[in-house]
């Protein structure tokens, strides 16, 4: 290293197969030095004190203690640098992108965390001074605040991840476990039941209309009473969907009249 010193790491997860990953991508690199392994939050946060790591790879979803409450025992006192793990959370990886230094999402390849730790070591090396990351303090503010509604989706494809901006979705449909998310003529598929992505979603900008579809309320063109009560919703780009009767109550309080 620049400075002579190697950077001292912390690993932090679950499991066991996750930080063995994480062990073997370092071990050649001798600008490294793994001083500990924990596999819960309360581990972590007495590892820290005592080891006082440059760097953290910080799970998100523990029993009992997490990777956020992790960060909350320790905001005042030094808290190292975190490139963050995590597999689904939509949110947290939201955060992440624009606070943490890097993350990992699960099932990460070489590529990918020698992107993150090539990221990781030059800022460390330009700024060992031992203050908390203002990132991390952002995070915990957000956190404080409470959650935001997701402005991208994370879309796993092809061996690659990619970022979608929620303001480019046409409609959301469910399949399952899973949802087909609709852009132009594109489609993607995300690991996320429609009611969970639902409650992510900003309700001045998405709407239920249906037990199985979710629509961008400003890409609606056209509604058409149909049977029984329900309606034909048409979209911009020529999309016919079905308000169902449940859900109708639901288009009323964003249009502000009834149907």
């Amino acid at each position: 290293m620049a400075d002579g010193k190697p950077i001292r790491v912390l690993l932090v997860d679950d499991e066991p197969l996750a930080r063995e990953m994480i062990r073997e991508m370092l071990k050649d690199d001798s600008g490294a030095e793994v001083v500990g392994e924990c596999v819960n939050g309360r581990e972590a946060i007495e590892a820290i004190q005592e080891h006082n790591p440059d760097l953290i790879f910080l799970d998100v979803q523990m029993p009992e203690i997490g990777g956020f409450d992790v960060l909350e025992a320790l905001k005042s006192v030094h808290v190292p640098h975190v490139i963050f793990v995590t597999a689904y959370d939509q949110y947290a990886v939201r955060a992440f992108e624009v606070h943490a230094l890097d993350y990992l999402l699960k099932p990460f390849d070489r590529e990918r965390f020698d992107s993150a730790w090539r990221r990781a070591k030059a800022h460390i090396l330009s700024t060992r001074n031992g203050e908390m990351d203002q990132r991390i303090l952002a995070i915990l503010e957000e956190l404080k605040a409470g959650s935001k509604y997701l402005e991208r989706l994370v879309i796993k494809s092809g061996g690659r991840v990619f970022f979608l901006d929620t303001d480019d979705i046409d409609w959301i449909e469910a399949e399952g476990n899973y949802v087909s998310v609709h852009t132009g003529k594109k489609s993607h598929l995300l690991r996320e039941t429609i009611s969970s992505l639902e409650s992510q979603l900003d309700p001045k900008k998405f709407l239920r209309i249906h037990r199985s579809s979710i629509v961008k309320i400003d890409h609606i063109k056209e509604l058409q009473p149909w049977f029984h009560g329900e309606y034909r919703v048409i979209l911009q780009d020529g999309t016919q969907l079905t308000l169902s009767r449940n859900y109708r109550e639901n288009l009323q309080e964003a249009l502000g009249r009834f149907l």
